[in-house]
């Protein structure tokens, strides 16, 4: 037997309804936030997988030198074989619950503080075709905190704004909006050679998302901006 009840949720009240944080995500640190009134703050990168990956090796080992399953032949694992198996599948288990917890607390602090978070529309497939940097993508979960955030502003009655994919908040000065032509990924200071500002890459990137709050419609959606940031919205390398 089983009962369906509908249950209405109040509106949690947020610390700041007022303010704006954009939120650049990447792999060295976190998250770097930047919100409307300046302030820029930094969010570690536990990094979970990869100090497992001494346990994981030694357990990876231990688990091929028994007698596995094979499908080919018909042959059932050793009792040696799901023991080891059990322990691996342990580790990967724990560091899935460290990066929940991690994600869990930093997106319900950032819900319960602002009332407009701008994120990125990251192409977290295309990051993790990179053999360098697919494991390290995976382990920050991208895709997973733009997921949270979703469903926790939509409970708080707040804004998310998605910014276009084709944003150039990093190639873009904060101080006066004039573009970068290039910007590879190695260099992680932004130099602006109209005004003179000098100034962290991704901090950089903050403080543009947090300005792009005033100028869209609020509605969630990626690319939903208006006339005029699409206007300055170019493919990134161009």
């Amino acid at each position: 037997m089983s009962l369906q009840v509908e249950e209405q949720h109040s509106l949690v009240k947020v610390a700041r309804p007022d303010a704006a944080v954009g939120i650049d995500l990447g792999i060295k640190t976190l998250a770097v936030l930047a919100d409307s009134d300046g302030i820029c703050t930094e969010e570690p990168n536990p990094r979970h997988l990869t100090h497992a990956q001494t346990q994981l090796r030694r357990a990876n080992r231990t688990v091929s030198r028994r007698q596995g399953p094979d499908w080919r032949t018909g042959r059932q694992p050793s009792r040696r074989w799901e023991k080891a198996n059990a322990q691996r599948n342990k580790i990967h288990h724990r560091v899935a619950n460290l990066r929940e917890d991690t994600l869990h607390k930093m997106t319900t602090r950032l819900a319960d503080t602002y009332g407009t978070i701008v994120i990125e529309d990251l192409n977290v497939a295309g990051m993790g075709m990179n053999r360098r940097l697919s494991r390290h993508v995976a382990d920050a979960a991208f895709g997973e905190i733009r997921r949270q955030l979703t469903y926790k502003t939509r409970q708080r009655g707040t804004r998310l704004i998605v910014a276009d994919r084709w944003f150039a908040s990093s190639k873009t000065c904060s101080r006066c909006g004039v573009v970068k032509a290039k910007l590879p990924l190695s260099t992680r200071v932004f130099k602006c050679d109209n005004c003179g500002l000098v100034l962290d890459r991704d901090a950089n990137a903050g403080h543009n998302l947090a300005t792009l709050a005033a100028r869209t419609t609020g509605t969630g959606v990626a690319g939903d901006l208006d006339p005029a940031v699409k206007a300055e919205s170019k493919p990134r390398g161009a």
